[in-house]
């Protein structure tokens, strides 16, 4: 069975002690499966609740504290021994059902009705007992009853008008699937937005989400008709950039959306107030979220509650690559509930989308019903890259590693970390494009040379993270690194500019500006922009970069570094994420035991979103 392992978190605050414990919670502070802040909050939450708390209920608040701080919304109770540091010398773990009864009893759970005196709530569900922090609980449960909401009607449309704004943009059907499975289900995916009000468009890069989102407008515009307001938004600054490209490249479209981030979109400001929400909704009409996978359960209800219940809502994005860094993990909870789902198609659907029920597996009749459909047809990258993928996604690590042996290094080989030559000859002439192209101030030619190659880390620090290998790349090159801008450096910037229209995750290359200085030249939807060194607020050298950092971006080569086994950053999700980067080649640098490692162990985000949940306290006797 696959290993399971909790989000990584700080090796400092693990280690950090409350030296004034002395209890039960000792044990786990000093094993470093708690820190001094769950420790202290949880002892802080009995005091406000004039309750000595008994351990029970002292160890499951400082659990649901941890399970926020290392990305999760709430803590299984039936899982938590698989936290133990040590199983051979195991904490002492109390039983589930005695953590459950004292709960039950605490006015922690069971306090006056005041929520703000309740702070934890206790839950049963398809995989028994949770406990939250009420706040999280209160937005996994916003977002359950909006999306119930919305799915329990449909948008009331002209089937011949739909019909023919389908075949406008994709052409007649071809209900025989002639025409190859990308554009079957293309169309599906318009024809599923066209007749439900919550539509998740999921796939692997290359699978053409947002080439498809361009021709779902298209065919919304005739559908809704009178010149529908769309919103385009997406987590971060480059995201909504990248999801505008591509919307701009696509000419079918009446109107010119602008894309925003979604704080943007909501008036999020600094202290906290949000400008749209249950009492000022958004005014569109359509509303469309890129990146899904990067929102937060806090960010996804917030947005779910500003969208008019009439708002058709596309929530795009790959649940497989790497979660927000914040608490939640919601678009693979949607698309795993939909799994579990008994809803009917929308009636007009079949017809519309031009296939029939046998197109699709009885999982994704099943995810149909519920709104979410996958886009499965990769364009991007060689198919072996491609099946190695999807062989990480299912867990099949002899698959993997029979894949990159079969393909014999040409698409994705394994390399050893002691045999480095190709990586050093790879990283070198990738370096010495982009010095060429600086110094002959040709910016088309080093964005270009920018990405070619690049090399990924999951670790920050260490003999595996960015840091050694910018100083390993440095000593490799025969140029250096002669201050912060050396002509042909590539740069990655880490906060946003929206004056100047550069985005935290934005990468630059130093060129010469011709005139016996530097500037950076950036492509920014196709077009060169080149902007002084000294207008850019924060910028790092990118001649390596993280795992998490790259995510959205595509490489024809990439050298991906994998830490060793017992990292707990190694896992399937952050994988999937490195080797998906690679339009044409993936090398890996680790063992086979490395690489199994990492496909048997995925990340574990707590939540109650995939099934059903009840709150104890709110059904009592």
């Amino acid at each position: 069975m696959s290993d399971v392992v909790a989000q990584p978190e700080s090796d400092a605050a693990a280690a950090r002690l409350a030296v004034a414990e002395t209890g039960f919670l000792r044990a786990f502070n000093e094993a470093g499966v708690l820190t001094s802040a769950d420790v202290h909050v949880a002892r802080r939450l009995s005091s406000l609740s004039n309750e000595i708390a008994p351990d029970e209920v002292l160890l499951a608040a400082a659990l649901a504290v941890r399970a926020v701080r290392t990305g999760s919304i709430c803590v299984a109770l039936d899982s938590i021994s698989e936290l133990d540091p040590d199983p051979d010398d195991p904490l002492p773990w109390p039983l589930p059902s005695a953590m459950v009864a004292a709960l039950q009893g605490s006015a922690l759970v069971t306090g006056a009705n005041s929520g703000s005196l309740r702070p934890l709530a206790l839950v049963d569900s398809d995989d028994g007992p949770l406990v939250y922090l009420r706040k999280y609980f209160e937005q996994e449960q916003t977002i359950r009853r909006v999306i119930d909401t919305r799915a329990s009607t449909r948008p009331e449309i002209d089937a011949d008008v739909a019909s023919a704004a389908l075949d406008a943009v994709f052409g007649p059907s071809a209900g025989d699937g002639e025409v190859g499975p990308a554009y079957d289900r293309q169309r599906a995916a318009a024809a599923l937005a066209a007749t439900s009000w919550t539509t998740v468009l999921v796939g692997g890069p290359g699978t053409g989400k947002t080439h498809t989102v361009a021709r779902i407008l298209a065919v919304l515009e005739q559908v809704i008709g009178s010149s529908p307001r769309i919103g385009l938004c997406a987590p971060t600054g480059r995201a909504a950039a990248q999801l505008q490209a591509s919307i701009n490249r696509f000419d079918g479209l009446e109107s010119a959306p602008v894309a925003h981030t979604v704080h943007a979109l909501l008036g999020i400001w600094p202290d906290g107030t949000v400008r749209h929400g249950a009492d000022n909704r958004l005014p569109y009409d359509v509303v469309v979220v890129d990146e899904t996978s990067m929102l937060s359960v806090t960010a996804m209800s917030l947005l779910l509650q500003a969208v008019r219940d009439d708002t058709r809502l596309i929530l795009v994005g790959d649940p497989h690559q790497l979660v927000s860094v914040e608490a939640g993990a919601v678009l693979t909870d949607l698309t795993d509930r939909a799994l579990r789902s008994s809803a009917p198609l929308p009636p007009a659907f079949p017809s519309l989308a031009g296939i029939e029920g046998a197109d699709f597996t009885e999982p994704e009749l099943d995810q149909l019903g519920a709104g979410v459909l996958a886009l499965t047809w990769g364009y991007r990258y060689g198919s072996t890259i491609a099946k190695v993928a999807e062989a990480v996604n299912r867990g099949d690590a002899d698959a993997v590693l029979a894949l990159i042996d079969a393909d014999g290094g040409e698409h994705i080989e394994l390399v050893v970390p002691d045999d480095l030559d190709s990586v050093r000859a790879d990283t070198v002439a990738w370096c010495s494009a982009l010095r060429a192209a600086g110094s002959a101030s040709d910016a088309r030619a080093a964005v270009t040379a920018l990405e070619g190659y690049r090399l990924l880390c999951a670790h920050r620090d260490g003999r595996y993270g960015v840091g050694w290998w910018s100083r390993t790349i440095d000593d490799w090159r025969d140029w250096g690194r002669r201050g912060q801008w050396t002509v042909g450096e590539p740069l990655l910037v880490t906060s946003t500019d929206k004056r100047l229209g550069i985005y935290n995750g934005d990468t630059g290359v130093v060129i010469d500006d011709g005139n016996g200085g530097v500037t950076v030249a950036f492509d920014k939807q196709g077009e060169m922009v080149t902007i002084h060194p000294s207008q850019l607020g924060d910028a790092i050298a990118a001649t390596a970069m993280t795992i998490h950092r790259s995510q959205g971006s595509q490489f024809d080569v990439v050298t991906v570094v994998l830490p060793p086994a017992e990292s707990a950053l190694l896992t399937r999700e952050l994988l999937y994420t490195a080797i998906t980067r690679a339009r044409h080649r993936v090398r890996i640098v680790g063992t086979p035991d490395w690489l199994r490692a990492a496909v048997d162990r995925r990340v574990a985000r707590a939540s109650g979103l995939r099934g059903e949940v009840t709150e104890w306290s709110a059904h009592q006797s």
